[in-house]
């Protein structure tokens, strides 16, 4: 009878420890895949003042750097297509197959960007095959960072999602860190010269070896046990486009508003602060990419602290502390870093990013937990795509023409303050869900 009873707790801890090995590999996975992606959008914001002028020549460099932006800006307009159709995939088949695909996709149209010919090489069909390649980009990327918030929730123990979901966010500030680290060295080793004719397309090029081992990460990871009981006991949806729109609208407004706060964090007070400080504050490029990775670093570090905080005091506390962080931070740091001096522009920057760490890490476990499981892929893709097309897509070719037009360089600083306060409104709608059970 003794040993009967003492099996009980031996069982229970067994299952524990297999839960937390499944939700660490996920993590990992998730992770790696999410850095790729943000490694590729981030080289493609890093190398924009040299792409302007070799795809989009011309007299007028603000023409061809909003090109190139408006350029960047496509591949958020595709997102929502590629999430609907990768996150159908996804709810129907399963999240680890999706994000297999999702990795390698994005890894080779990037890998192609760093291939194409100029402008004075082949005329019109350059800048025609950069936006194709990412349209290319967009379209896989509308199912990567989704299904891996999805997939690593889904798959962490009870009252940990915060903890373990923040590896998601982690993956997306490596990823920009390992983007600018890699444009640095490569402009300190050729010159600005030789950067312009040719080294900008090594950053792209580097793309294939990591999706080599973000493959492989992914290949040998398990179906999240959450998919695994939904299929026990129910038949996937059929339609769960149709099923998101017709039930769960709600939780669609409020993902989408939360994610375009959290994109403007990012996209704005991150990567979009590159071109402020060299192509308008006229700071050194290699310089900058420094401060960029060494902010990225930080970030990345943070995360995980942040998330397993929201485990304890809630996601919309925490979520709350963060976007009103952008808004008090963002404008007397842009000031800071336009006194000439750039260490203080480091440092106005590091203080600046300071948000990011929380928003990024909380928000994606928020997000998982609004949708049920039987939608949840397809429904956060829908959300979470909108939210980055307003957040992020448009809000770098914004800040620019608003720039350009008014003369005022704050107008970045803006603009981030006024997506975090959209953010901070819908937080009063969405209802506390870090103690919840996944349906």
């Amino acid at each position: 009878m003794s040993r009967v009873l003492s099996s009980t707790p031996l069982t229970a801890a067994a299952s524990r420890v297999d839960t937390e090995r499944l939700a660490r590999r996920a993590a990992t996975a998730a992770a790696t895949g999410t850095a790729i992606e943000y490694y590729e959008f981030g080289v493609y914001g890093f190398m924009a003042a040299f792409l302007g002028p070799l795809f989009f020549p011309g007299d007028d460099p603000t023409a061809a750097l909003l090109a190139v932006l408006a350029v960047f800006g496509s591949a958020f307009l595709v997102r929502p297509l590629g999430g609907v159709l990768l996150g159908r995939l996804g709810d129907r088949h399963g999240r680890r197959l999706v994000l297999l695909v999702t990795v390698i996709g994005m890894g080779l149209a990037t890998a192609g960007i760093g291939l194409l010919p100029t402008t004075a090489q082949s005329g019109l069909l350059a800048p025609v095959l950069l936006v194709a390649l990412r349209l290319v980009q967009g379209f896989f990327a509308g199912g990567e960072v989704i299904g891996a918030a999805a997939f690593v929730a889904e798959s962490a123990p009870e009252g940990r999602r915060g903890f373990f979901g923040a590896f998601t966010p982690v993956g997306v500030a490596l990823g920009g860190s390992l983007a600018a680290i890699v444009c640095g060295v490569t402009t300190t080793l050729v010159g600005a010269d030789a950067m312009q004719a040719w080294g900008w397309r090594v950053p792209f090029l580097l793309a294939l070896p990591l999706v080599a081992l973000s493959a492989v990460l992914r290949h040998n990871v398990e179906e999240t046990p959450a998919f695994q009981r939904f299929l026990a006991q129910s038949q996937p949806p059929k339609a769960p486009v149709r099923e998101v729109l017709a039930e769960q609208r709600p939780a669609v407004l409020k993902v989408m508003l939360l994610a375009l706060g959290q994109n403007a964090g990012y996209w704005v007070g991150l990567i979009f602060m590159n071109l402020y400080l060299t192509t308008h504050l006229g700071y050194p490029k290699a310089q900058v990419y420094w401060i960029m990775a060494g902010v990225s670093l930080f970030a990345a570090l943070m995360m995980p602290f942040w998330g397993g905080l929201s485990d304890r005091l809630g996601r919309r506390r925490v979520l709350t502390l963060g976007f009103t962080a952008y808004v008090v931070l963002v404008i007397p740091m842009m000031l800071l870093m336009a006194q000439g001096n750039i260490w203080l522009a480091a440092l106005a920057v590091l203080v600046a990013a300071l948000p990011m760490p929380i928003v990024q890490s909380v928000g994606y476990p928020t997000y998982a937990e609004q949708f049920p499981t039987r939608v949840r892929y397809t429904g956060m893709a829908i959300a979470i795509n909108l939210g980055a097309i307003l957040g992020g897509g448009l809000t770098p070719y914004l800040a620019t023409w608003l720039m350009a037009k008014s003369g005022n360089l704050l107008m970045p600083g803006f603009l981030l303050a006024t997506a975090a306060v959209i953010a901070l409104v819908t937080l009063r709608l969405v209802r506390e869900t870090s103690k919840e059970a996944l349906q």
